[in-house]
């Protein structure tokens, strides 16, 4: 299990639709678990064994999104990049 994150400036339901792009049927192939993209902003997926769990937080001047994982770390890491 890996967790792992990244600032962006891009809109948290941005990253939320990125993120079930990228993990989801068309992507990865994961079962989305959960969405809110009210704050707290956070989508999970689960599937192969394992999960991805993305959360979206901002403070004063930040966004920042973080990624738990297992048994999916280099695809976390992948996803962050994109960002």
């Amino acid at each position: 299990m890996i967790k792992i994150a990244k600032q962006t400036k891009l809109a948290p339901e941005k990253i939320i639709n990125q993120a079930s792009t990228f993990f989801s049927k068309g992507g990865e192939g994961l079962e989305e678990d959960e969405r809110n993209t009210c704050p707290p902003c956070r989508i999970t997926f689960e599937g192969g064994g394992g999960y991805v769990s993305i959360s979206i937080y901002d403070d004063e001047k930040n966004r920042m999104v973080e990624v738990e994982t297992r048994e999916f770390e280099y695809q976390a890491k992948q996803f962050l990049e994109m960002l």
